[in-house]
């Protein structure tokens, strides 16, 4: 009646077929999320071992489920959020994956060091105007960190598309989740950073969801 959603009752999500527990300090994942992992899972069938990177890994869902996925996949998950890496700690040894997975706090690249074969990050992107037009069960319960991008949204893709390409080995992969008008957006400055192969993918609804790209060779 108060409008909370049923999974911060609960305090669990299911997310790709596990159970991740959640909080009000974390984003709940989306099932338009689980297109990002299985996108990232496509694109590291050929790569042995690959070393992964989630940036603003909120509950852990996205790099625990690859990790879970690949027994020989390692992992650093960073987040700005003390008590969010606290969360994706606990997930972290429900499924198995801590032996493999790294934890850092800061901003973006600030706590990384070490090359990837894939970055992968569903930042905040909501902009400044549509936060005050965020449904309740959003607003009132989602963390804020978690969901605002700034004035257009796009503020975390950008600084994040321009520190990538010295976390990445060649032909290693960035890949974001995205809102359904930010396609073009994000895939441009991607294009203008120099990253190859940047395609844009719908999820189940139609709506553009994720925006991947190939760092080159060179």
């Amino acid at each position: 009646l108060s409008r909370e959603p049923l999974d911060h009752i609960l305090g669990y999500r299911e997310f790709y077929g596990r159970r991740f527990n959640i909080s009000k300090d974390v984003l709940s994942p989306r099932p338009e999320t689980e297109g990002l992992a299985a996108e990232a899972l496509r694109v590291l069938k050929p790569v042995d071992r690959p070393d992964i990177l989630d940036l603003g890994t909120g509950s852990g869902a996205i790099i625990i489920t690859l990790l879970a996925e690949r027994a020989e996949a390692r992992g650093l998950a960073v987040d700005l959020s003390l008590k969010a890496l606290d969360v994706a700690k606990a997930n972290a040894q429900r499924h198995d994956v801590s032996g493999r997975l790294g934890f850092e706090s800061g901003s973006w690249f600030d706590p990384v060091s070490g090359m990837f074969d894939l970055i992968v990050s569903n930042p905040p992107y909501i902009s400044d105007e549509a936060m005050t037009r965020l449904e309740p069960e959003v607003q009132n319960f989602d963390p804020a960190l978690a969901l605002s991008g700034g004035r257009d949204g796009l503020d975390p893709y950008g600084l994040i598309i321009q520190g990538a390409p010295g976390f990445l080995r060649p032909r290693g992969w960035l890949m974001f989740e995205i809102g359904f008008d930010q396609g073009e957006a994000v895939a441009g400055m991607m294009r203008a950073r120099g990253f190859e192969s940047v395609r844009i993918l719908q999820d189940l609804a139609g709506h553009d969801r994720i925006v991947t790209g190939m760092k080159s060779e060179k």
